[in-house]
């Protein structure tokens, strides 16, 4: 989440790799690849039409040396807020059950609806100057889908300590938490580095396969982004956006000021 100025577009750019098996989508909107709703939606549409009997691997990742600070701050407004909201959650629904494998490449911040996207990924690969987290809570707010699949994702005290006290993992403690599938070296292109672990691992395999796979192993992933999501976004619509705090964060945030706290 930041308080960067909006740019009027969207900026993704995309590209098929590997004799088309491989689908690469960039967030590249300065500054931090911020997610506004514009920017959600293409992402979607990208999603849905990275499919083919040959595609093996779609890979997400910010430019500019961050995956992305999070959603619009902006947009975390009263207003906008339901819209945001629905707009992000049909596109971790997708992720999560997207049957090519989605694998994000993490380097710099990843934070707020950026950490959340990437816990929704089947693999992680990080550099070692990655930092994930969510420090909704610092807002007067909490992030819905960390609520609902953190614990599943990244064990629950570790889980409990991002969602409750906004705390950050390093790339390493990530990977300790079982996040991350790979720090990659200091020194080498990351991209090089991600796809030399793709022609290892699921280049030689049957696409056919690693997508019957796919839906097989993402069973209660999607259970738990089901319902239950849906369960939490009402109560954050209800409670969260309507209440002193809620608003106050936000709009201190904005304004770069401290809160003032009314507990309610």
């Amino acid at each position: 989440m930041t308080n960067e100025p909006e740019s009027p577009h969207p900026c993704i750019a995309s590209d098929l790799l590997e004799d088309a098996t491989v689908f690469r989508i960039l967030i590249d909107r300065p500054k931090g690849n911020i997610l506004t709703i514009e920017l959600i939606r293409e992402l979607s549409h990208l999603i849905s039409e990275a499919e083919g009997p040959r595609l093996r691997l779609i890979v997400l990742q910010g430019a500019g040396g961050h995956f992305s600070y999070g959603t619009s701050i902006e947009q975390h407004r009263e207003q906008e807020a339901p819209d945001l909201l629905a707009s992000f959650h049909r596109l971790v629904r997708q992720l999560a059950a997207c049957p090519t494998p989605v694998a994000a490449l993490v380097e710099g911040n990843c934070f707020g609806g950026g950490f959340e996207l990437v816990l929704c990924c089947h693999f992680v690969f990080a550099q070692s100057n990655a930092r994930f987290a969510c420090p909704e809570i610092k807002l007067g707010v909490f992030p819905p889908v960390l609520a609902a699949i953190g614990a599943m994702r990244l064990g629950g005290p570790v889980a409990e300590r991002m969602l409750l006290a906004g705390t950050s993992l390093d790339a390493v403690q990530a990977h300790h938490a079982g996040l991350i599938t790979e720090i990659l070296p200091d020194g080498r292109n990351p991209e090089e580095a991600l796809m030399e672990w793709y022609r290892r691992h699921l280049r030689p395999l049957s696409a056919f396969a690693l997508k019957q796979a796919s839906r097989a192993g993402r069973a209660a992933l999607i259970e738990a982004l089901g319902e239950p999501l849906a369960r939490i976004e009402r109560l954050y619509i209800s409670t969260m956006l309507s209440s002193h705090d809620g608003k106050e964060g936000i709009e201190a945030f904005l304004a770069r000021r401290d809160p003032v706290w009314k507990e309610q």
